[in-house]
């Protein structure tokens, strides 16, 4: 595949021993191996982790986002680590570890990265694996890569999963996995995008190498009220959950002023044993939500979303 189509406090706390609790061994009814995280909430709720992309704007230091994350009762954090992310590519051996440094001590955890990598040869992969891996971190998010028009869709599949298998030796290597997510169009049409065709991404892959990030609400804007079957297809890949919410005329708003209540998700999540932790994305673009910009705002937003969520896995 051409470089162009590769777009694809400090003592122990009362959390921090809940994060050395662990989440259990396997989880059946998926057929997962929940090994992305030793992340377990109060009272044994599924932990919840904020995609802190919302983070920068405030430009924040990596004790003050620790902070903030302790403060809106999150359970750590989703770091893009990526060009124009929080930490970038080339300053991923020096900040990431901070970062972990600064969530432990306020008894908080990074089981998640989000990165730019689409395969072994993408900008400083190594460096940003061992060190997530070193950092505790147990799954990366690819980045995007587009639909190439001009080609099959089975010529671009085969092209892609050959990458793939290369980077899948290399996260057996390290002892990462790397998941798939699947997102809408927007202005441009992501591989993976259709979750029938993640599906066939994904298949024979080991989960633990190659998994998804499935998000519900990429899935009811591509697929509307026919995402459960898509979603029975990339179960047994799936290892890590995002979650924000579409309305009607697909814009992101607010938890809970969307369709992802009504849907039925968590109700299955539960019945399927789901327990990874699940990465709150704080992504805002309906003409009556505005995307939080100063801290206080950004709490509020934290706290509510973190409320609703809890509200909803509680009623599954």
């Amino acid at each position: 595949m051409s470089s162009k189509r590769k777009t694809l406090s400090a003592a122990l706390s009362r959390r921090e021993f809940i994060v050395r609790t662990g989440l259990g061994a396997a989880v059946g009814a998926l057929g997962l191996k929940v090994e992305c995280s030793s992340l377990a909430a109060p009272g044994g709720r599924i932990a919840i982790v904020v995609f802190s992309k919302a983070y920068q704007p405030l430009k924040l230091s990596f004790t003050e986002a620790a902070a903030l994350t302790a403060e809106a009762g999150l359970s750590g954090v989703d770091s893009p680590v990526r060009p124009d992310g929080e930490i970038l590519p080339e300053h991923v051996k020096d900040q990431l570890p901070a970062y972990a440094e600064a969530l432990q001590k306020a008894g908080l955890e990074m089981p998640l990265v989000t990165t730019a990598i689409t395969g072994p040869d993408s900008p400083q992969t190594e460096a940003i694996l061992r060190t997530a891996r070193q950092a505790g971190v147990k799954f990366y998010r690819l980045g995007f890569m587009d639909r190439a028009p001009e080609d099959s869709w089975h010529k671009q599949l085969r092209e892609l999963r050959a990458r793939l298998a290369d980077l899948a030796k290399l996260n057996k290597e390290i002892g990462i996995g790397a998941v798939i997510q699947n997102h809408s169009p927007s202005g441009r049409t992501y591989v993976g995008g259709n979750v029938d065709e993640l599906a066939e991404i994904v298949a024979g892959f080991d989960p633990s190498q190659i998994g998804v990030a499935f998000d519900i609400a990429h899935a009811l804007k591509v697929h509307g009220q026919g995402w459960p079957s898509r979603f029975e297809k990339i179960k047994p890949h799936l290892k890590v959950v995002y979650v924000k919410d579409t309305n009607q005329a697909g814009h992101f708003v607010p938890l809970g002023q969307g369709q992802v209540a009504g849907s039925g998700y968590f109700k299955l999540l539960k019945d399927s044993g789901y327990h990874a932790p699940i990465s709150l994305h704080i992504e805002y673009d309906g003409p009556s939500a505005a995307q939080p910009t100063t801290r206080p705002a950004l709490l509020k937003a934290l706290k509510d979303s973190v409320s609703v969520l809890n509200g909803w896995l509680a009623a599954a």
